[in-house]
């Protein structure tokens, strides 16, 4: 039962460890339904007061969206790379087209969760009414009563209302949450049309065939996962060593016996090899050899970030 419950962990820890760009952009928007859902039934409480309404609604959708924008930006590496990239060496070697689709890049990924916030938002439909029912025009209701103006209808939301009034926040909350849901599946429809665009123009201009594109994906994965490990098990030994030195020894496990044992670690690799190997990297070859990776270009010997008569530039980022 233990062993079964384990492999079960593992592979959701693999599982939420994909790169695949299908399987984590799924997994934010269904943390990000999760959360609107959330914060509707705990935190949103609409203040029914004129001139609050429309600022609290616009807030309940906007500010938490502008936070999941942030925070994708911050998370997505491609940023990382970039400043690293301005910071080296800066962009003199990027063409405009190349700029340009970094930071579409960039700013895709991290429009996932925002812009799922907003759609999810706006089909229930609770911040948008909240935001304008103080501005629908008393004249558009029929019959409605002349003594009552905007702050009575700013109170339609909280069902706080004169009983007289209960028709007319009946007809106010149906016709907004129509406005609302209309909102919500036109943003839908727009985002689904321009994922497609994009995708088909990425596979339109790309000089990579469909396998190697594939291949070069699973090459900058597999990098990745491996110069990871290795830089922990790299780290962990130079710190035996060095803690070694200071107090004589070193407590270390089994494990991490075998380790210092097996890979010898002589030294630290010097700035020059991390800044070659750190940046943006964009697709390119030379002489007819594809170049995956910085990694691999430094590997290769190949100086230079700049597009060469013998290369080309791939006006795409690996996914």
């Amino acid at each position: 039962m233990a062993a079964l419950i384990a492999e079960n962990f593992r592979f959701l820890s693999l599982f939420f460890k994909s790169k695949d760009v299908m399987i984590f952009n799924g997994l934010v928007a269904l943390g990000t339904v999760g959360s609107e859902e959330l914060f509707s039934v705990v935190a949103f409480n609409c203040p029914c007061s004129p001139a609050r309404n429309y600022i609290y609604g616009l807030a309940a959708i906007g500010v938490p969206a502008l936070a999941l924008f942030l925070i994708g930006v911050i998370w997505n590496n491609h940023t990382w790379n970039l400043v690293a990239e301005c910071h080296k060496r800066g962009t003199k070697n990027f063409s405009a087209a190349a700029t340009f689709l970094l930071f579409g890049s960039i700013m895709g990924r991290a429009s996932v969760a925002p812009i799922t916030w907003s759609v999810i938002s706006l089909l229930r439909g609770e911040a948008y009414i909240c935001a304008l029912s103080e501005f629908v025009k008393p004249s558009s209701l029929d019959k409605f009563p002349a003594e009552y103006g905007a702050e009575v209808l700013a109170k339609f939301p909280c069902r706080d209302i004169p009983s007289n009034l209960t028709r007319f926040r009946d007809e106010v909350t149906r016709r907004l949450r129509y406005e609302s849901q209309l909102f919500g599946w036109l943003l839908i429809g727009i985002v689904a049309v321009l994922v497609f665009l994009t995708k088909c123009l990425k596979h339109c201009c790309s000089p990579l065939s469909y396998r190697q594109e594939a291949y070069w994906a699973q090459y900058r994965s597999n990098e990745d996962k491996l110069f990871r490990r290795t830089a922990e098990v790299h780290s962990r030994i130079l710190a035996a060593k060095n803690v070694k030195q200071f107090f004589g020894f070193v407590a270390l496990d089994k494990e991490e016996k075998e380790l210092v044992q097996e890979f010898p670690v002589e030294g630290v690799q010097p700035s020059p090899q991390w800044n070659a190997i750190t940046g943006v990297y964009i697709y390119r070859e030379n002489k007819g050899f594809p170049l995956y990776s910085r990694l691999h270009k430094w590997a290769k010997g190949v100086e230079g970030n700049g597009p060469t008569p013998e290369g080309h530039e791939l006006l795409f980022l690996a996914s």
